[in-house]
């Protein structure tokens, strides 16, 4: 029987009584059912749940080897690796591009600034920017600009870095560095490839002011810290990491400070250290707060200078502590008795062993490239007069460094790391690192040589004179606020090392500054101390010479 049709005053959507009746218990099964099942717990944006990072082979590959492991330790929204964008060439229009654009060209010129734009954010997209060599496609240098790079991503570094082979610099630019992570980023270092030398960090202020642990490793050549807030304390660490009484650096060739407050307690911290340096070639403090006395202090150890009372001991230690080891080393039988009487000798003549020591100090320094020069009949003879010499702990670049680059070329030290010399800072003395870089490498390497105090002094009434540090090559002091007073200073050393290089000439040694910038400070262009400095430093600077030499041969022909 078919059933009845439905009141036409009925609603079509009232449910029926056995409907309503079993609505109820699906829904209190569904709240149930919720209850009993817990929610799964999504993770945070930009992280996912981790794995192992341990159990990874980094491969080598920068780009694969980051992305796997930031993955591994939860990172998905990390910077990626990207080669470095070279500047386009110079666009040079031709005949046929001097005509006017075509409508569909004006029509894009529309969407052309939209272009812009968006490259404008991208340029400042977090990125680990590359330079890659050109045979092989590795990673020589890494740029990282813009993003702070915290401890997880340092960790990640620690794992992928040391793996690049060719990796020669590291490139920082504001990355929100602290004290802390930057102990941890100077830890990973020496993790890394031999061929790194070269470290950057610019833009990163520092509460401590710990830029001086880089100079703490013995593998970085070549250290930038501009716009850093460097300041006179800041400035003290580093000129300690220079050198102190008891200990230098040995491997840094170049450091950039531009662009800081260092003022003039700053620049005698600096000048301190360059008193018993003798690896820094290459030093910038341009844009900083210098006045004349720091002029002065640094224009102080560029030519002789007096020994503190401190230095004099410690001097006499050396010297007492050369001649034990020179006896020690006798092959005389009866040199234990020797050296008795001649201390009876001395004391019997009211001589002083101090006085006996200089003298053998003084004549052994004659003595030595003497010795070196005979290296080819004996060679073993050789090394051990270097090492007669070497008591110290300080390094220098004296007279036996020609002879040492000799020896190595035989084949003994390589030295296939100095590719990265190439930086921002160190463009215009470039050609200078190049040819004294690998001769500093070869003396730290080959054997130990002279401390600085064991160099020849003079004696002027009563006092102690030492030879100032003529290893330095470029100084620029752009930018500062010196006048004429401390130009006076800068006069004086330039005309003691002009001098002085003539007379060295013949033994081809460290001969002193071939580059100095004084320009854009407080005094006139046209100051006449400044420009017997210009007189004086052009025939020394190398390549104003072979541009003059290029236009001499022009002008003949």
């Amino acid at each position: 029987m078919p059933s009845e049709p439905s009141a036409p005053g009925a609603s079509p959507r009232a449910p029926r009584p056995g409907t309503q009746k079993s609505s109820g218990p699906v829904t209190k099964k569904g709240e149930r059912a919720a209850k009993e099942k817990p929610a799964t717990a999504l993770p945070p944006v930009g992280e996912e749940e981790p794995k192992n990072p341990e159990e990874y082979q980094c491969s080598g590959v920068l780009e694969t080897d980051f992305a796997e492991l930031c993955t591994r330790s939860g990172y998905t929204d990390f910077p990626k690796v990207v080669t470095r964008p070279r500047p386009h060439p110079t666009f040079v229009p031709s005949a046929s591009m001097s005509e006017k654009p075509a409508l569909d060209d004006q029509r894009l010129s529309g969407s052309c600034s939209l272009n812009s734009l968006e490259s404008k954010y991208v340029f400042f997209r977090p990125t680990i920017q590359v330079e890659l060599e050109q045979e092989d496609k590795s990673v020589k240098e890494i740029y990282i600009r813009g993003w702070k790079v915290e401890d997880r991503i340092l960790g990640i570094f620690s794992k992928c870095l040391p793996s690049l082979s060719q990796l020669q610099a590291i490139n920082l630019w504001k990355v929100g560095l602290t004290d802390k992570t930057l102990t941890t980023f100077v830890a990973l270092l020496p993790l890394c490839s031999s061929t790194l030398r070269k470290v950057s960090l610019e833009g990163n202020p520092l509460p401590e002011q710990s830029y001086h642990k880089f100079m703490a490793l013995d593998t970085i050549a070549h250290l930038s810290l501009r716009n850093n807030n460097i300041n006179d304390y800041g400035a003290k660490l580093l000129g300690q990491a220079l050198s102190t009484l008891h200990s230098c650096n040995r491997t840094l060739v170049s450091l950039n400070l531009g662009f800081n407050h260092i003022g003039d307690k700053g620049a005698g911290y600096i000048a301190d250290g360059l008193r018993l340096n003798r690896s820094l070639l290459w030093l910038s403090l341009a844009h900083n707060r210098i006045q004349d006395n720091g002029a002065l202090k640094l224009a102080e150890v560029l030519r002789p200078f007096q020994l503190t009372h401190t230095e004099v001991v410690e001097r006499r230690r050396l010297l007492l502590e050369k001649g034990t080891q020179e006896r020690l080393r006798s092959p005389s039988s009866s040199r234990h008795t020797d050296s008795k009487a001649e201390r009876e000798k001395s004391q019997a003549t009211g001589l002083s062993s101090i006085a006996l020591a200089d003298k053998m100090d003084k004549m052994q320094t004659m003595k030595i490239p003497k010795g070196l020069g005979k290296k080819k009949d004996k060679p073993g003879e050789v090394v051990k007069k270097v090492e007669k010499s070497g008591s110290g702990q300080l390094p220098t670049q004296g007279t036996p460094k020609k002879e040492d680059t000799t020896k190595a070329g035989k084949g003994k030290v390589t030295i296939p790391e100095q590719k990265p010399t190439k930086g921002k800072g160190t463009k215009t003395g470039s050609k200078e690192k190049r040819s004294i870089l690998p001769e500093s490498e070869l003396v730290a390497e080959a054997t130990e040589v002279v401390n600085p105090l064991l160099e020849p002094v003079e004696h002027r009434d009563g006092k102690v004179f030492m030879p100032g540090n003529k290893v330095l090559l470029h100084l620029n002091l752009l930018r500062n606020s010196i006048t004429e007073v401390g130009l006076e200073g800068f006069l004086a050393a330039v005309k003691y090392q002009v001098q002085f290089s003539k007379a060295k000439s013949a033994s081809k040694g460290p001969v002193g500054l071939l580059w100095l910038s004084l320009a854009k400070n407080c005094f006139a262009s046209q100051c006449p101390a400044y420009t017997m400095i210009q007189e004086l430093m052009l025939p020394r600077d190398p390549i104003k010479a072979k541009l003059r030499e290029e236009e001499a041969m022009a002008v003949s022909t």
